[in-house]
């Protein structure tokens, strides 16, 4: 089913949170909780954007920074910074918990997904599949992200096994 073919008012409930000043958006329900900034334990041998990973009520969740991940100059982090702990699915139906960093949390909103842009075609040597499309609010273009294919799971599987 394409954006243009939804029904005319097919709501959904998406978290926005900042990145160098820019707006993203995820999906609500695959947020599980927003947590502040805390230290977290390094992992040797995995790539730059994972932090580390922290001890949550006793499941150990690996912690990304998307600025990292999205190749945006990094910042040191400040009272504002969260952690943003989602839910993803994997291939294999399991579910997966992963901490996103981000610079700021805004607001919860609905958007009627008929008015949800399709991503624009960058070309094939630049991958926006994990760009689920673009919505446009009064205060601004929001980016709203598949965290699904962004947090690509098969990068973290290892890493959540650990104790």
């Amino acid at each position: 089913m394409t954006l243009q073919s939804l029904p005319e008012k097919q709501i959904e409930q998406f978290l926005t949170f900042e990145l160098a000043g820019d707006a993203y958006g995820i999906e609500i329900l695959k947020v599980q909780e927003i947590r502040g900034w805390e230290p977290v334990r390094k992992l040797p041998n995995t790539p730059d954007f994972v932090k580390g990973a922290l001890n949550l009520r006793g499941c150990i969740v690996p912690i990304i920074d998307l600025r990292e991940r999205f190749n945006i100059a990094g910042l040191e982090y400040t009272p504002t910074t969260v952690v943003i702990v989602l839910s993803i699915k994997t291939p294999q139906t399991v579910n997966l918990i992963i901490g996103m960093v981000a610079d700021a949390v805004s607001d919860v909103f609905d958007i009627n997904l008929a008015d949800i842009k399709e991503a624009p075609n960058l070309g094939s040597k630049i991958n926006t599949c994990y760009i689920r499309g673009m919505y446009v609010r009064e205060s601004g273009m929001v980016m709203l992200l598949d965290v699904d294919k962004l947090l690509n799971p098969e990068e973290f599987i290892d890493i959540s096994t650990l104790k």
